[in-house]
């Protein structure tokens, strides 16, 4: 019992600590998410565009970036990005590290979310796009009507994987400045609490909201369920 109450102990009396990292946690995730929802379709619809250049673009960035270790991707926009945007001759706006870990987030999300909205496209008859463009329908107007919104129906499961994927990427963050969960341990060190049942505080925390995201995914797939 007294091994229980210290256990206990270390997630009261540190709840400040806590709520603080698991609260930007949540802010890099949820819009990290949004901007790698937003630019992962962009980039899916250019990886099966008709036009030649399109694709070679989309191809080469999906290429680069998810061959690119997050870690690197962090350091560069965390220790690289600053003194680009700190030189006389620069365009690049000024950003904080916060800032800086959702943009590195959000363009490495974005590929994973492309490959499986294009895993998503091609499940789409190839028919309906053809009855798309005999009716007249643009690539884009095809896209938005017709084909993505089955896409992302099919695309459920892995959708919400990549995206549970994203929330245990955001403790990467933590190594470049921004207080997250994983800078809980660092806060824990320095008021002398053991660390380790901290931490396994923390893997408590991360599984219960992956358990929500498990839950909302079954959600969609019962509502989205594909005949």
């Amino acid at each position: 019992m007294d091994a229980l109450a210290e256990f206990w102990r270390v997630l009261t009396e540190n709840s400040d600590i806590y709520i603080r990292g698991f609260q930007m946690t949540l802010w890099l995730f949820v819009v990290s998410g949004a901007g790698s929802l937003i630019l992962g379709t962009i980039v899916g619809a250019m990886r099966v565009s008709p036009v030649p250049v399109m694709r070679a673009v989309g191809t080469f960035y999906v290429n680069a970036v998810r061959n690119t270790p997050l870690t690197l991707i962090l350091m560069f926009f965390a220790l690289g990005y600053p003194k680009l945007a700190s030189s006389d001759s620069s365009i690049l706006p000024k950003l904080d590290f916060v800032q800086l870990a959702i943009v590195g987030l959000t363009l490495y999300t974005a590929t994973y979310v492309a490959e499986a909205l294009r895993s998503g496209i091609n499940t789409v008859p190839l028919g309906q796009a053809e009855a798309a463009r005999a009716v007249g329908l643009t690539f884009g107007q095809s896209m938005t009507q017709i084909i993505l919104p089955q896409a992302f129906r099919a695309t459920v499961p892995p959708m919400f994987s990549v995206f549970i994927a994203l929330l245990k990427n955001t403790t990467v963050a933590a190594a470049f400045g921004v207080v997250e969960a994983g800078t809980i341990r660092q806060y824990l060190s320095e008021r002398s609490e053991p660390q380790l049942q901290g931490l396994i505080w923390v893997a408590i925390i991360f599984v219960v909201l992956v358990m929500v995201l498990s839950v909302v995914q079954r959600y969609f797939e019962r509502k989205w369920k594909v005949a």
